[in-house]
């Protein structure tokens, strides 16, 4: 059973998102402000659409709070969605239905759509695509915000960038020795929230850009791979026990859950297939100063579902987003006929934002191993199992 647990609720186009995360201890010290921060992050991006520019995410607290500190109740966040004044006839709660309401009735391939409608017994497709949209991402975003606050007391620094957006690729990894980065650890995240694609490699910046714009420019759409990554986690988060304790599945089945991810590997996976063992798996060395450590990460920080000490590290494989304004080939699932994939406002490529909800969802995985390691109820009986275990 989760330690921490969370629920998201809301449609696009909305009134707004609601979020409940159960199980933070008490004695967290949390701010609105905290929570904002990491939405901004998510709105950022070359090549994002106009509903960035309707949106100011707020995220306001309605439980779980007092006098800036968590209860150890449930905690509720609420984000407004303001374009909810646009939608206010189309995404009306009470009946009946506008007699002149227009149907989304020709499904886009690559989206929840034909599926959904299916699954649901629908002739509306906008009772699917309005969940299913990555607009709630966002509230994941706001609840991932008080998970990476609580990482953080205990030393833990969770970081992300782009690697490669269609075939412009980053020379830059978190698989490398950080005694080799050119800046320090506490600065990533600045340094690529500095860059419109969250990118650290400045001539691979340039070309992610250039794909993007020539993308819009054709009407198209592109997607890319990020890198998320956990700093200074200690050893023995997750288990080898059993299935569902694994932490390298839980981290996987997280990511794959961010609308439009199709690919999810931990450290070197799929480089890995194509090597030898002795080439694959980090060397194990120790001194009386540093214990045990290792001189490279393959592993991303993972061994039998548990971590070893060295940085978690998982590599995202995100699809070109399925709205396209040059639209596919699709049939109108009322009659039968071809007709053009429908149209819905939408972004060119969402690959930045995306590394900032794998953030979200990294912390999230991780802050719940943390509870299920150490326990309590409240962050002072924490914070003491956790120095005792650095003590150890």
């Amino acid at each position: 059973m989760s330690h921490l647990r969370y629920f998201t609720a809301g449609e696009s186009h909305g009134q707004a998102l609601t979020g409940i995360l159960e199980g933070m201890p008490a004695g967290l010290a949390i701010a609105e402000e905290d929570i904002a921060a990491q939405l901004h992050r998510r709105q950022q991006g070359h090549g994002r659409g106009g509903r960035m520019r309707i949106e100011q995410d707020h995220g306001r607290i309605l439980s779980g709070v007092r006098f800036g500190k968590t209860l150890g109740a449930p905690i509720t966040l609420h984000i407004e969605n303001r374009d909810w004044q646009n939608w206010q006839t189309k995404m009306a709660v009470a009946a009946p239905a506008p007699e002149n309401l227009e149907r989304v009735e020709i499904p886009r391939p690559g989206h929840a759509d034909l599926a959904g409608a299916i699954k649901y017994r629908t002739d509306d497709i906008r009772d699917i695509l309005e969940r299913a949209s990555a607009r709630e991402t966002a509230m994941r975003v706001a609840l991932g915000a008080i998970a990476r606050k609580f990482l953080s007391c205990f030393e833990v620094i969770i970081a992300s960038h782009v690697v490669q957006i269609h075939a412009a690729r980053s020379r830059f990894t978190f698989l490398q020795e950080t005694s080799s980065w050119p800046f320090p650890l506490a600065e990533i995240n600045a340094r690529a929230d500095a860059s419109s694609v969250r990118c650290l490699d400045a001539q691979a910046e340039n070309e992610m850009i250039a794909a993007i714009d020539r993308a819009k420019q054709d009407r198209d759409t592109v997607g890319g791979i990020f890198e998320v990554a956990a700093f200074n986690l200690p050893a023995g988060l997750g288990s080898h026990v059993h299935w569902d304790r694994k932490l390298d599945g839980r981290l996987a089945a997280a990511m794959m859950s961010i609308p439009a991810v199709k690919g999810v590997e931990i450290g070197n996976g799929f480089h890995s297939a194509a090597s030898w063992g002795s080439a694959v798996h980090d060397e194990i060395f120790h001194t009386a100063a540093r214990g045990y450590y290792r001189v490279s990460n393959h592993a991303g920080g993972l061994e039998g579902g548990m971590t070893n000490g060295e940085p978690v590290v998982v590599r995202v494989a995100k699809k070109p987003i399925s709205t396209l304004m040059r639209p596919l080939a699709s049939v109108n699932m009322r009659t039968h006929e071809a007709a053009p994939a429908h149209l819905e406002r939408s972004d060119v490529c969402a690959v930045p934002a995306a590394s900032v909800i794998g953030e979200a969802v990294l912390a999230l995985v991780l802050a719940d191993a943390m509870l299920e390691k150490f326990g309590g109820d409240a962050m002072p009986e924490i914070e003491e199992r956790w120095r005792a275990w650095k003590k150890q």
